[in-house]
């Protein structure tokens, strides 16, 4: 095994980029499986496919049985799995290090991607458990059986390719045209919008997912409402050219350009940014700026999620 920098093994890359083939996984740049020095048992993950634990708001019914449903909400999913380190010979502290540098006790969650048949799934994790004894095994041939454990705050589990719609603001259709001899003429015909500021966003998985929105001026308070559940973002809030309002509704944020929040300009009849996620199916969106010119646009990203 060659040597590598600590931070290619630690760097946050694009979930599953580096896995090939079924059965392998990859936890920031490290990628564990068939092929590689690290091994996964033959008894898997745990935590993986399993519904999460969740908090339940059910009421007990004072005067009878049983209780009133509530809402459910799912705690951080945990995952964890036995990882058998095989380093080539001669390589085995070689090896062990870039099993130390990868699973560290590190604050920022990175994506950990496992594939199994053909599909890959990726969590945002940290590594909260790694068990590496010293045995005897170890000490005179550098094979060692590792227990390893990763918390995800956020419990789905996302498809890796990001999708995205692009909505430009609506236009209003050319009109009737009329003739000074003709008059009008049937069937009327009002011609038709060049952008309708309407667009849907599917959701294929079994999970809720939040989206990212991105609204661009020229234009004065943007919103966008879907149309299914009536949520709405809309936001009191002028955007110039260049300007670019950015909703991160799994974060709650809302930011100007990069650096300022504006979350406090949401308007009165504008949902919770948290609130605001697809569920699984299609959603129906439209761009409804109070005022706009051309150039203005608004941009949704989001990864389709399971449980």
């Amino acid at each position: 095994m060659a040597e590598t920098s600590t931070t290619s093994y630690t760097a946050d890359h694009a979930p599953g980029s580096l896995i090939t083939q079924d059965g392998q996984m990859q936890w920031a740049g490290l990628l564990m499986g068939p092929g590689t020095p690290f091994t996964i048992d033959r008894a898997g993950l745990t935590g993986w496919e399993d519904l999460p634990e969740y908090d339940s708001s059910d009421a007990d019914r004072p005067t009878g049985h049983g209780a009133w449903p509530g809402a459910r909400y799912a705690k951080p999913r945990k995952v964890g799995g036995t990882v058998w380190m095989l380093p080539a010979a001669g390589a085995s502290l070689e090896t062990v290090r870039v099993l130390r540098q990868a699973m560290n006790l590190g604050d920022e969650e990175r994506w950990l991607a496992v594939r199994l048949h053909g599909e890959v799934l990726a969590v945002r994790a940290r590594i909260s458990q790694r068990v590496l004894p010293a045995d005897r095994v170890y000490a005179t041939q550098g094979a060692a059986k590792a227990s390893v454990q990763w918390t995800a705050t956020d419990p789905r589990r996302y498809l890796v390719g990001e999708q995205t719609a692009i909505v430009p603001a609506p236009e209003p259709e050319s009109g009737l045209i009329w003739s000074p001899t003709t008059g009008l003429t049937w069937p009327l015909d009002w011609g038709q919008a060049a952008n309708s500021g309407d667009a849907g966003a599917e959701n294929t998985g079994s999970a809720p997912t939040h989206p990212v929105i991105t609204f661009r001026g020229p234009c004065g308070t943007p919103s966008v409402t879907e149309r299914t559940t009536r949520r709405r973002l809309r936001y009191a809030i002028d955007l110039t050219s260049g300007d670019e309002l950015v909703v991160d509704t799994l974060a709650g944020t809302v930011t100007l350009n990069g650096t300022a929040s504006r979350r406090h300009t949401a308007t009165p009849d504008s949902s919770p940014e948290e609130l605001f996620a697809f569920e699984p199916g299609r959603a129906e969106l439209s761009f409804r700026p109070d005022s706009s010119a051309p150039g203005s646009v608004m941009t949704v990203r989001w990864r389709s999620a399971e449980w």
